[in-house]
């Protein structure tokens, strides 16, 4: 059994044929989802929620992304500590850094990054981190784990590197912080070898994967709409990298799952 620690179910492009996609998912092993609650910005902050609500398998999120935080009013914020006490929001996410697009100023991205690590905390979530390097450059990446440092190491709840690009000490310098590192379908790309080689070296009981959905299909899907059935790709590239059986990697990167989260875990699949 495997879980998709993280799609983004709520997009247009599912709207024909959700219901398909989490049947697909399912009869694929994929016995657990969590949604991420960014939706397209304020406004949209409860759209994982509302899939939590309608399927059982699917776990939710709510945060305001990088690309949206100059959009972020007192009053979203407020919502979001309202929809944090969900009986289906287990973390609060994805949030962090894009240097890559620059959507939003940095400043207004660091500020409201902070400003979520603070409800987090409050809420007693764990968070879940994007991060986006500018082109050649590790700026985001050193940002990022500065800024947890400062303003998350504290609180003990550690948190999940989403679509993990970082290096070795970045990775490092997470899991020292308490934090899981998530390998999306990039981990399948030929070009992505320097990618393997940091997943090589983290401890399996350490690791999560995931489709970020329906964006970056691994191989043999590229150029598709991606969909978490497809996360079993992933988990054949890094079963590969790290020496061990599928079934291994399908097994403990569930149960870092349901660990972490501190959910019950499905008596079939331990």
């Amino acid at each position: 059994m495997f879980i998709d620690s993280h799609a983004h179910l709520e997009a247009k492009r599912f709207d024909h044929d959700r219901e398909e996609v989490v049947a697909r998912a399912r009869a694929a092993g994929v016995e657990a989802i969590l949604a991420i609650g960014i939706g397209e910005g304020p406004g949209t902050l409860d759209c994982a929620i509302q899939l939590a609500e309608r399927f059982s398998q699917i776990y939710a999120t709510t945060g305001i992304h990088p690309h949206e935080a100059q959009l972020a009013k007192e009053s979203d914020f407020a919502e979001m500590e309202r929809l944090a006490r969900h009986g289906k929001v287990i973390a609060w996410g994805e949030i962090g850094l894009d240097y890559f697009y620059d959507y939003s100023p940095r400043p207004v991205q660091t500020r409201v990054f902070q400003r979520q690590m603070e409800l987090a905390r409050a809420a007693k979530l764990p968070i879940v981190i994007h991060c986006r390097a500018s082109q050649g450059s590790d700026n985001a990446w050193d940002d990022t784990i500065r800024l947890l440092r400062e303003n998350w190491a504290s609180s003990g709840l550690g948190g999940v590197l989403h679509c993990f690009t970082g290096s070795l000490a970045h990775a490092r310098a997470a899991l020292e912080l308490g934090f899981l590192i998530s390998f999306a379908g990039n981990l399948t790309f030929p070009n992505a070898q320097s990618l393997r080689d940091v997943a090589q070296k983290i401890p399996l009981d350490r690791l999560l994967i995931e489709t970020d959905s329906p964006f970056l299909a691994p191989v043999p899907h590229r150029g598709k709409r991606n969909e978490p059935a497809f996360v079993q790709h992933t988990a054949r590239v890094l079963a590969d990298v790290c020496r061990v059986s599928v079934d291994e990697v399908a097994v403990q990167t569930t149960r870092n799952f349901y660990r972490f989260f501190s959910l019950q875990q499905n008596a079939n699949s331990s």
